[in-house]
């Protein structure tokens, strides 16, 4: 176990940050309180919830995949191309290409809090100070350029990705993976490359596996193999048998970006990268896989947990009107398939906390800061709690907030109390 200890000097940089917030991101800091609680999110109090960020991102090296990929790949990687105009266009492979404004490079001038967004999670030493800042104890770590990997037909190329960011993730974070535990990404489109890696990635220490939302990139196509279909048990065996939850990251099955212009972010993110976890999801619960694999967990990140609740019913309603086709028949209603081995995380969702209780999904939800992402809630989560939790029992914030995600995660929770203790104060 790595400790830690945080300098007077980092102690005063959070600080001064602190103060810095952006016109546009001044609501973050509107919160109803927390009279009454027993205890809060808030980062300087003693009795603070266990809080595990389910859904974080690292912001890898830019040269990461070009520097260790064989240099017959190298000219597919993504890259910047210059029209005949003198436009720049991000060229991703099998992506739409985009027009890359100053807004979209690394490097534009940012102030306030977009700055720190950017610049956030560069180093496991940044990581660990912000996350302090924020009242963070432990985080699941997913890629962010990375996320691209799985964007290919080509199985050598997906997998080559694929095995670049677990080694660098492992060498990187592997150190730290008490609190700071990278998830492996796994290219599904062949079995036996993906059952190899899965053992690989388990044998060096990794907590689970990511999945991408479909198996084979792209468009719906019947032709194209999905996870409820027969072929992928060996791959669920060895999943089982190495004891590793299974993660599904929104769009990483197909392109999100198929709206373009006025509305067009978030035309994409309700509608073509939020939903991509339905089908995973229905994979598992109406196929009979988990019958087959009583002891696979899985989780929707990134999601929002708001949908769910109707999932549940439209699988059941489904199942139930549609029997004289629906195969194969189960011992349970696909909703309870998912009460017992999934779950789902979300950054803000007033809706589905308000659900969560009366629907008996409380051991299902994981809270996550998606650090360090626009569409999360740091440096400002205990704000964002205090605005959705005001309705929920001690017992169930305690759930969301870190129990849970300890539970599927397998995080010593001992171990991260400790940790507390063994730091230095942050004011």
């Amino acid at each position: 176990m790595v400790v830690e200890k945080l300098s007077l000097g980092d102690n005063q940089q959070m600080l001064e940050q602190i103060d810095t917030v952006d016109e546009k991101n001044r609501w973050r800091l509107e919160t109803p309180g927390h009279e009454g609680w027993t205890r809060t999110a808030r980062p300087d109090d003693p009795d603070k919830y266990l809080m595990i960020s389910a859904d974080c991102h690292c912001n890898e090296p830019s040269g990461l995949w070009w520097e260790r990929i064989d240099r017959k790949f190298r000219h597919r990687l993504p890259h910047v191309e210059v029209d005949e105009h003198g436009e720049k266009w991000m060229v991703v492979e099998g992506y739409q290409r985009s027009r890359l404004r100053a807004r979209n490079i690394a490097d534009a001038p940012k102030g306030g809090e977009d700055r720190l967004r950017g610049e956030a999670g560069r180093t496991p030493e940044d990581r660990i100070r912000d996350h302090a800042r924020d009242g963070v104890d432990a985080e699941i770590l997913f890629p962010n350029k990375g996320l691209s990997m799985w964007a290919t037909h080509d199985v050598e190329f997906g997998a080559a990705q694929c095995r670049i960011w677990n080694d660098w993730a492992w060498e990187t974070f592997g150190s730290y993976n008490d609190f700071i535990s990278p998830i492996a990404a796994i290219m599904t489109a062949d079995v036996n490359i993906a059952i190899e890696e899965i053992q690989r990635v388990a044998r060096l220490g990794f907590r689970g596996v990511n999945l991408p939302c479909k198996p084979i990139w792209g468009p719906h196509d019947a032709r194209h193999p999905n996870y409820n279909l027969p072929l992928y048990d060996p791959m669920w065996a060895v999943i089982q048998d190495c004891d590793l939850p299974v993660t599904f990251h929104i769009s990483t099955g197909m392109d999100p970006r198929a709206a373009r212009k006025d509305g067009g972010a978030i035309i994409n993110y309700v509608t073509h990268a939020c939903p991509t976890v339905i089908e995973p999801m229905s994979c598992l619960c109406a196929s009979g896989v988990l019958e087959r694999f009583p002891r696979l967990r899985f989780a929707l990140i990134e999601c929002g947990i708001g949908w769910v609740p109707w999932a549940l019913d439209a699988m059941d309603e489904a199942y139930r009107k549609h029997h004289l086709w629906a195969y194969p028949k189960l011992k349970q209603l696909p909703s309870e398939y998912f009460r017992q081995h999934g779950a789902a995380s979300f950054q803000e969702d007033p809706a589905g906390l308000r659900l969560a209780e009366p629907y008996n999904l409380v051991d299902n939800f994981l809270w996550a800061n998606d650090y360090p992402h626009a569409e999360g809630s740091w440096p400002h989560s205990a704000e964002a709690i205090e605005r959705q939790m005001q309705h929920l029992s001690d017992g169930s914030r305690a759930k969301i907030l870190g129990l849970n995600a300890a539970k599927l995660f397998k995080f010593d929770i001992e171990k991260l109390l400790a940790r507390r203790t063994a730091r230095a104060p942050i004011n």
